[in-house]
């Protein structure tokens, strides 16, 4: 009779958590980039979020 084999088992749940958890980075790196949420510090030059503290000039 076979004996179960605790470290192949253990390894492939080590890898199944591994490959979820790069996925769920994946994802929130791409809702970041996609239209994400972001402060005065992520905003692109010229955005509203970046003149927002300066006088206007019209």
């Amino acid at each position: 009779m076979a004996r179960p084999n605790y470290s192949f088992e253990k390894r492939q749940r080590e890898l199944k958590k591994n490959r979820k958890k790069e996925e769920k980075r994946q994802k929130k790196e791409a809702r970041q980039t996609e239209g994400g949420e972001g402060g005065p510090d992520n905003a692109e030059p010229g955005t509203e979020a970046d003149t927002e503290d300066t006088p206007r000039q019209d």
